[in-house]
């Protein structure tokens, strides 16, 4: 959940969701709509569909135990190299560093590294010092030097600011500037993109479709109209996804003589049971809301 999500945003989905799903088992034999529908709000719908296969696959494959090794942890589902190393060394005190903006900032500023540390090169980098400094299992105690690094970064080494005169490794540091490093490569350009949906009604029922692609698969949303829309919308809403910048607009459609094989009629009291893109049911909310929405913009 923490993946692209802020902690303060993630606590309450968290919790909730453990008391849904307080076990592998639970989530591994739960029906995808629930899970889905558990997690709305938070956006990236893979992350919900990856936890409840690696659930499957620990089940499956290791008998409802985690495995603890950072090999195995990233074989499963949706576990990639930061997870893997992340679960590996908190839980299970493997020298694994989940390397992450803390973790690269303080290497980079403590070994005065001027390359980006968002290339492979340069993470590569990050990381063989990261293990150099790593205890052995044996030793034991990686989990909370990894864990000490990071606050050390979200507290004293902080991205701006940095609180040089209270850093306890100071005499080890080798950046004249620190708040110049870590440095990155150039951020790509948010692109615009339009999208055009219908709004359809009948009888107490709104037509929905389910999303196929990569994108939210499996989520429901307005139907998507083929053609641009050239009328006046409805509706209107811009939201985020990754580098993009969406412009929603919803016009109004008429009812098909036949839906497709993604579309469904959903009475107007069984919408809040079923998982929806956020951006589509917060425009669902609006339009629902007004007593003649002919023409209105938001």
């Amino acid at each position: 959940m923490l993946q692209q999500t802020q902690v303060a945003t993630v606590v309450d989905y968290f919790q909730r969701w453990m008391k849904r799903f307080p076990t592998v088992a639970a989530l591994a034999s739960a029906d995808e709509a629930d899970v889905l529908h558990a997690w709305q709000g938070l956006g990236y719908y893979s992350r919900a569909r990856n936890l409840q296969a690696a659930a499957r696959a620990i089940q499956e494959k290791h008998g409802g135990r985690f495995p603890t090794e950072a090999e195995a942890l990233q074989a499963l589902p949706g576990v990639g190299p930061y997870t893997a190393a992340a679960v590996a060394t908190f839980a299970f005190d493997r020298p694994t560093p989940p390397i992450d903006g803390n973790l690269s900032r303080v290497t980079a500023r403590l070994l005065d590294f001027t390359k980006p540390v968002d290339t492979a090169q340069g993470l590569a980098s990050i990381r063989e010092a990261l293990e150099e400094w790593q205890p052995t299992l044996e030793e034991g105690g990686a989990g909370m030097l990894n864990e000490a690094i990071m606050e050390l970064g979200a507290l004293i080494c902080t991205p701006r600011g940095p609180r040089c005169t209270l850093c306890p490794v100071r005499l080890f540091c080798h950046a004249p500037d620190p708040e110049a490093l870590p440095v990155r490569k150039p951020r790509p350009k948010t692109v615009e993109m339009d999208e055009h949906c219908a709004w359809i009604l009948r009888e107490g029922e709104v037509l929905l479709e389910q999303q196929t692609g990569r994108r939210w698969r499996g989520m429901w949303r307005l139907p998507l109209l083929n053609e641009p829309h050239t009328g006046l919308p409805l509706a209107r809403l811009r939201y985020p996804f990754t580098h993009h910048r969406v412009n929603l607009s919803v016009f109004p459609g008429t009812i098909p003589l036949f839906l497709a094989p993604a579309q469904r009629w959903f009475a107007l009291d069984e919408l809040e049971q079923i998982a929806m893109t956020a951006p589509h049911r917060k425009v669902l909310k609006k339009l629902l809301a007004l007593d003649e929405p002919d023409g209105i913009l938001f």
